[in-house]
């Protein structure tokens, strides 16, 4: 565990040593705030940030792959990932820590979206449970995007490859359970838009915090670093 957490803070840590994490961070809170401007400030709407959390749902699809692309894959080009595949560090550790690295800086960069919930409160009276929920989907929704660029980033030494293989795999999950769902319709429909991030995220954004959308992004989360680890310790094998 104390590997597996030197390794999970020195993967933070670069992310503020490198500009690629005050890019992503700066773009972030740029589209995130256009988001908020324009959907949640406009007279006569409610007061609540379900748009917002809606369309980050959106954004971090792009930002996500663009946080896990470098963790493993930079290590593969680098030739830094043998040396540390024959340290006293498990694959587990050392795929995780990777992983576990990424959601902090995922953390750190939702942060200070929470201006906006005060912004929201200086304007009006906002039911903070939403809000609350909203953030908490929002979060589980970043896990599961990173779990899947954890995988792809251990399958390259290519970054943007593993950046547009997240994103791709991305887009097909969200085009099958909502386009895919309407196109083959009943009873296929329902197993696919069990799948669908978006109708979960929506209920987050209702206040509606479901057990069974918290296993769901949890469990698919950690399958795909489960697969990271397999491709990790798939390369011992050659």
């Amino acid at each position: 565990m104390t590997a597996l957490w030197a390794i999970a803070w020195r993967e933070f840590a670069s992310f503020f040593r490198l500009s690629i994490g005050w890019v992503v961070i700066a773009l972030y809170l740029a589209l995130s705030g256009a988001v908020f401007s324009l959907g949640t400030l406009r007279a006569g709407e409610p007061a609540s940030m379900r748009w917002f959390f809606g369309l980050s749902t959106w954004l971090l699809m792009f930002i996500a792959p663009a946080i896990s692309m470098r963790l493993l894959s930079e290590e593969t080009r680098n030739g830094t990932i043998e040396p540390l595949m024959t340290a006293p560090v498990s694959d587990w550790a050392l795929v995780v820590g990777k992983f576990l690295g990424g959601v902090c800086f995922l953390a750190a960069m939702l942060a200070p979206t929470l201006a906006y919930a005060v912004t929201l409160e200086a304007l009006s009276e906002p039911d903070y449970g939403p809000i609350a929920s909203g953030y908490a989907g929002l979060a589980l929704v970043g896990v599961f995007y990173l779990g899947v660029g954890t995988m792809f980033s251990a399958l390259t030494s290519n970054q943007i490859v593993a950046f547009l293989g997240t994103l791709f795999f991305l887009l097909l999950l969200r085009f099958a359970t909502l386009q895919g769902a309407a196109f083959v319709g009943a009873p296929y429909d329902g197993w696919l838009h069990t799948l669908s991030v978006d109708l979960r995220m929506a209920d987050f954004g209702k206040g509606v915090v479901d057990t069974a959308h918290v296993v769901y992004f949890l469990a698919g989360g950690a399958w795909f670093v489960t697969l990271g680890v397999v491709a990790v310790e798939s390369r011992r094998w050659r």
